[in-house]
């Protein structure tokens, strides 16, 4: 679906056009046009392909989606593909697609699977003309730019989720509710990663060593980019690390758990045992055993057998086992 079709002239809004003037007005010195489709229809992306001329491979990497993020230099047009991590009302952490086709005279956006709008980059770069003077450069820019900053308070949601997680560690009985938790995090921090990994590598291609022409200008603005993904990326590190030693503490605690009560089981077999053994001794019913007519036999196996029970339960309580 088409958002916005617009073209611009040294900085200012020229004119809202449609898709079949395009053409004409790339034909204007000094005049660039700036597309947005949300959701496109083949028919759609193949149309602008006509319209700007991109590569094949370009437009069919944009047109099935599912791509790796990345930035790639076809002739004078760079194609860049980047993720956009967001939450859903249910709070699953769910991944769609920026696709953006930037030459020297014009800047198409194709985002996919994206509830977040992107209509706020638009506003903001008209309100900077001296910087949208610098043309489809600065634009791309700014929508590498609005995506990449919507990553930070994911990864804020995550950290605070980890906290929470942690906070709990040594309180008995969650230990499994914490071990999912913890695992389900983990997954969620390598969404993450997935999305920001590979953009910084390609936007360390527009800052360092040969940069493409349509970026020239814009080299610096780039490195803002940059310096984000590179900030996010030692984040994510920390968070998979710690949510690792998350999962390992947890399992301690389980093994500490299932130690105590292996102990305190141990601790009441030996009690009973000692008990058990008692009885059979003195259930055997051979006739040469004094205290079996002895009128107070009874009373007084018992209490050995209670005596001998209360100073093992004493030891094993001493012991920290009961």
């Amino acid at each position: 679906m088409l958002i916005n079709c617009v073209a611009y002239r040294d900085g200012r809004r020229l004119a809202d056009i449609q898709p079949e003037e395009i053409s004409d007005y790339l034909k204007l010195p000094d005049c660039f046009v700036w597309v947005a489709l949300r959701d496109a229809s083949s028919e759609e992306v193949l149309a602008m392909k006509e319209e700007f001329d991109l590569h094949e491979l370009a437009v069919e990497d944009a047109l099935h989606g599912h791509q790796r993020p990345k930035i790639e230099e076809y002739g004078d047009t760079l194609f860049a593909v980047m993720h956009a991590v967001q939450f859903t009302p249910t709070d699953e952490l769910c991944t769609g697609e920026v696709a953006i086709f930037a030459g020297n005279n014009f800047v198409l956006s194709i985002r996919n699977r994206v509830a977040q709008s992107l209509l706020g980059v638009r506003a903001r770069a008209e309100k900077e003309p001296h910087m949208l003077r610098r043309g489809p450069g600065f634009v791309m820019y700014a929508i590498m730019d609005a995506v990449v900053d919507r990553y930070f308070p994911v990864i804020e949601a995550l950290e605070a989720e980890l906290e929470a997680i942690e906070a709990q560690i040594f309180e008995p009985g969650v230990t499994r509710e914490n071990i999912r938790r913890v695992y389900e995090l983990k997954q969620r921090i390598t969404t993450v990663k997935h999305a920001v990994s590979p953009l910084l590598d390609s936007v360390g291609k527009l800052v360092r060593g040969r940069v493409p022409p349509i970026c020239e200008d814009t080299r610096e603005y780039f490195r803002d980019v940059y310096d984000h993904l590179e900030r996010m990326q030692s984040a994510l590190d920390t968070l998979r690390d710690t949510a690792t030693t998350a999962i390992q503490v947890h399992l301690s605690m389980a093994t500490i758990e299932e130690s105590e009560v292996t102990k305190r089981l141990a601790a009441w077999a030996g009690i009973f045992a000692a008990a058990t053994a008692f009885a059979g001794i003195w259930g055997m019913n051979f006739e040469v055993m004094p205290e079996l007519k002895w009128r107070w036999g009874y009373p007084a196996a018992l209490g050995v057998i209670t005596a001998t029970c209360g100073v093992l339960f004493w030891r094993f309580r001493k012991a920290g086992w009961l």
